[in-house]
């Protein structure tokens, strides 16, 4: 069984004493690929030394955290432009807009992220977004620029079934993680109504561990119980929903 970690920060401090091993465990589990979403200035070293340990498993994204917005975000995108214009990227993200900490800086969130769209159309790279009680506000900017070149993941879907038509009409992905093990994480109500070619799998480890290990580290071995679950809310079999979520990942990422 082959599976693909479509967000994970695995170059995190919190693997700082046992990344290697953690990337080894994931792989003896059929994790192959593992892709990293930036946060901002100060992950982008760790991650790409991370890639440069794991090269063809670790993958990275560049793009800047709507958690890292405030009014400093203009040189912020210009390091992350200077960075897209340098090598590759898998994608622009982690981008989006972030209403669960802190509203302060909304205005400044839309705008780094319409930034960060246009970079996606620049580079003809796929956008991974982050919609933390925020779906509308993001939904809003990616629908008016969606000129039909735009494609991505709304990361850590745990929205409505009416929302998740919206992310399938937009042409985008929906990232499942630790939360469709979650009791009263309400993706058993939305995941058997939904195609499984409008999915990809993915962890967000460090954070959000589903279900048995919920409230502790995530990592990516722990995918496939994400994987299990979704099966068994779409009432399909384990290796299909491996076998077409990594294809879908492979399909959206260049690397």
């Amino acid at each position: 069984m082959h599976l693909i970690d479509s967000h994970a920060h695995i170059y995190a401090e919190q693997f700082k004493d046992d990344r290697a091993e953690a990337v080894r465990r994931a792989g003896d589990e059929g994790v192959g690929k593992i892709y990293m979403p930036n946060i901002d200035h100060t992950s982008i070293d760790v991650m790409l030394e991370t890639e440069a340990q794991f090269p063809g498993q670790c993958i990275p994204m560049m793009g800047l955290h709507p958690t890292s917005v405030d009014k400093d975000f203009e040189r912020q995108l210009y390091l992350v432009e200077d960075w897209l214009s340098k090598r590759e990227f898998a994608a622009v993200g982690e981008c989006g807009i972030d209403l669960y900490w802190d509203k302060t800086f909304l205005p400044q969130q839309q705008e780094a992220l319409k930034v960060q769209v246009e970079l996606a159309k620049k580079y003809n790279l796929p956008i991974v977004l982050h919609t933390r009680d925020s779906f509308n506000e993001t939904y809003e900017i990616i629908s008016a620029a969606q000129d039909g070149s735009l494609k991505g993941i709304f990361h850590c879907f745990s929205g409505t079934a009416e929302e998740a038509e919206k992310v399938k009409e937009l042409g985008f992905l929906m990232g499942i993680g630790g939360v469709a093990t979650f009791k009263n994480g309400g993706l058993d109500k939305v995941l058997p109504h939904v195609s499984i070619e409008q999915l990809v799998l993915e962890t967000d480890c460090p954070y959000l561990a589903p279900v048995p290990h919920r409230g502790k580290r995530n990592e990516p071995v722990y995918l496939t119980l994400v994987a299990k679950r979704v099966a068994e809310l779409m009432g399909r079999d384990l290796e299909e929903v491996a076998e077409k979520t990594t294809t879908n990942a492979l399909n959206l990422f260049k690397l």
